[in-house]
């Protein structure tokens, strides 16, 4: 299996919850995998040492216990952009050793599943023009793209795939997610798909992780490479 990206249009389209279906498929299907956040934000302080709500998703549904210290390289405690949590918390994002984190991930793992934070050109310091986009580009990996179904995703979604293809990175599909099943919505998926021929997977709104078992809804994907 390859490695590969999971993005998103724009924040809160379900990444995480890609990611961790993906991980979940890949394991089921007997692969050494891993995902991998590099810039996470936003502690959720209902515990004592709290916690983040993208790696914990990871262990919370992984079918086996994952290595802790391979989840994710920077955690800002304030949920904003990734150059503001990390201003805000005084320190700086190092992309290169972003980079050199995949890299050695892809040496111990079959698979691995990185997943971006908000959309493509989310900053990544407040002195630079350097974005997520930037580290997607160099790790020279293809991408599954997350997107909503609700009005606006047409634009947003064109326009993040002509982003990447510009870039020369490979799409290979777009996950609809958080779908209510309305004929707008469904429009909206036609003519995106109408747009890109790209493999396309649905996943309807308030699916939960556990029901999945028994319908691999990225199988698609999965077979496309990924």
């Amino acid at each position: 299996m390859k490695h590969f990206w999971v993005v998103g249009t724009d924040t809160d389209v379900g990444k995480t919850f890609v990611t961790t279906l993906f991980l979940r498929e890949l394991q089921k299907n007997g692969h050494a995998v891993t995902p991998y956040k590099p810039v996470q934000t936003g502690l959720v302080a209902d515990t004592e040492q709290g916690h983040y709500q993208d790696t914990s998703s990871y262990k919370d549904y992984s079918l086996y216990s994952l290595d802790n210290d391979s989840l994710s390289t920077y955690s800002f405690p304030i949920a904003a952009s990734p150059h503001y949590a990390a201003e805000l918390a005084g320190q700086q994002i190092d992309e290169n050793l972003l980079l050199q984190t995949i890299e050695h991930l892809k040496t111990k793992f079959e698979t691995v599943i990185c997943e971006g934070a908000g959309g493509l050109y989310v900053p990544l310091h407040s002195s630079t023009t350097r974005t997520l986009l930037d580290v997607v580009e160099q790790s020279k990996l293809p991408v599954v793209l997350v997107a909503s179904t609700k009005l606006g995703t047409i634009n947003h979604t064109l326009l993040s795939i002509e982003a990447l293809h510009a870039r020369g990175i490979s799409v290979q599909g777009i996950v609809f997610n958080q779908f209510n099943q309305t004929p707008l919505e469904q429009n909206n998926i036609d003519t995106i798909r109408r747009f890109t021929g790209l493999p396309s997977a649905v996943i309807e709104a308030n699916r939960t992780i556990e029901s999945f078992t028994d319908v691999p809804v990225l199988e698609g994907l999965m077979s496309n490479d990924v």
